[in-house]
């Protein structure tokens, strides 16, 4: 079996559109009918509403937990309310891989340091994932697809059969759609 990848050679230009064309061709291909996406502030979110808007497409929408970065969370509650109104998700689950303090194990520190050799997306993909299993928004065993990035930048997608972090070993990663380059 052959399948291609698109590399990015940059993670400072913005490749959210060019994600969001591969991964249309990705569903087209494979049926997918879930995307789960990495959104802080909300604005990929209302991007990706409105590029699958005719796609028959349920986008599960993860952005940072609350108290995750600053006393306010800052994905718009209007926002929020926004995408439920056209059909979609919005999860504000604990993000596993940022538990350490919590659990007093370094053990999601090292999963997290593993995927980022992959790159920023890779981890945060992952980690989304998770996240929606957790939450309800997928089974396990469903195939999605997962996109997040680097910054503000969609530039990272994934195909997965998704699992929960109850049992972690099942998820999987099928296939990288795109993904930066590691130029270090």
């Amino acid at each position: 079996m052959k399948k291609e990848i698109t590399y990015y050679e940059s993670t400072k230009q913005d490749h959210t559109l060019e994600t969001f064309a591969l991964v249309e061709q990705k569903i087209e291909e494979t049926g997918v009918k879930k995307i789960i996406l990495a959104s802080t502030t909300g604005r990929t979110a209302l991007k990706a509403m409105e590029y699958f808007a005719d796609k028959q497409i349920s986008l599960i929408i993860i952005p940072h937990q609350y108290g995750f970065s600053s006393e306010t969370n800052l994905f718009p509650s209007d926002t929020v309310k926004t995408l439920r109104e056209n059909g979609h998700e919005v999860h504000f689950g604990t993000m596993l891989f940022h538990t350490e303090k919590l659990y007093g194990s370094n053990a999601s520190t090292i999963i997290a340091d593993f995927l980022r050799c992959f790159s920023e997306g890779v981890k945060v993909c992952y980690e989304i994932t998770l996240m929606a299993a957790d939450g309800g928004l997928v089974k396990s065993g469903e195939s999605v697809i997962a996109i997040a990035g680097t910054g503000a930048n969609s530039d990272t997608a994934l195909l997965l059969q998704a699992s929960t972090t109850r049992n972690i070993r099942a998820l999987r990663i099928n296939e990288i759609i795109c993904k930066p380059y590691n130029n270090q």
